[in-house]
């Protein structure tokens, strides 16, 4: 079985269509996440008590390169983590914790949306909000399918009636035209509405905010 990264290095003009993003953004993306990967390995050096020397322990089973282009893939494909571990030659387990490392240092190195950019900065979130005023803001939301859990209470928070399946609810605010993401909201369970996420949200806008979504 080819892997996603060999073959996207050997077809660059797939990329796209595999991971969602051409080929050079995906070499710039590896060089901004590897350069985080390597600050967050060196203050994990600084703060721990060493047993072993420095380059001792086990290696990662897969690269940097590799790990990223994993998180992409499952992003852009949504496959189960068995499969994605098939696909990248590791146990379901390791794909599992290589997702959820690699897409931590992509929310560290590309803010999801205008939101997440000035929320940290008080008059920025306020200049934001009165700017997004002047827009009629498109709301919508997907469902990104999971392997059904075993217990079987959570079986029922994440059953979609919508889907018919398990699933993780995202929500995605933008500017007309899709021209910026301004807010995205992930991972909620499968069973909450589209309007019960819509009004968890909807406090970060001004009360004058005017939005536009189907009839979900």
């Amino acid at each position: 079985m080819t892997s996603p990264l060999r073959r996207i290095e050997s077809h660059p003009q797939e990329a796209k269509r595999l991971i969602g993003i051409d080929y050079e953004q995906f070499l710039a993306l590896v060089s901004l996440a590897e350069k985080r990967h390597l600050e967050k390995r060196a203050e994990v050096e600084r703060n721990k008590t060493r047993i072993i020397a420095p380059g001792g322990g086990r290696k990662p089973e897969i690269s940097s390169k590799e790990g990223i282009c994993l998180c992409l893939i499952y992003l852009r494909q949504k496959p189960i983590f068995e499969i994605l571990g098939l696909l990248f030659d590791v146990s379901k387990t390791k794909a599992n914790d290589a997702f959820n490392y690699w897409v931590e240092i992509l929310r560290d190195v590309l803010p999801a949306s205008q939101i997440e950019e000035v929320e940290g900065d008080s008059q920025k979130y306020q200049d934001l909000r009165r700017m997004l005023g002047e827009y009629e803001l498109i709301v919508d939301s997907a469902e990104q399918a999971i392997e059904r859990p075993v217990d079987y209470e959570n079986q029922k928070k994440y059953y979609s009636g919508k889907k018919k399946m398990h699933t993780l609810k995202n929500q995605f605010i933008v500017l007309p035209s899709g021209e910026d993401i301004v807010d995205v909201y992930v991972g909620k369970l499968g069973k909450t509405s589209d309007i019960g996420l819509f009004r968890e949200t909807r406090h970060k806008f001004n009360a004058e905010q005017k939005f536009i979504g189907d009839k979900a």
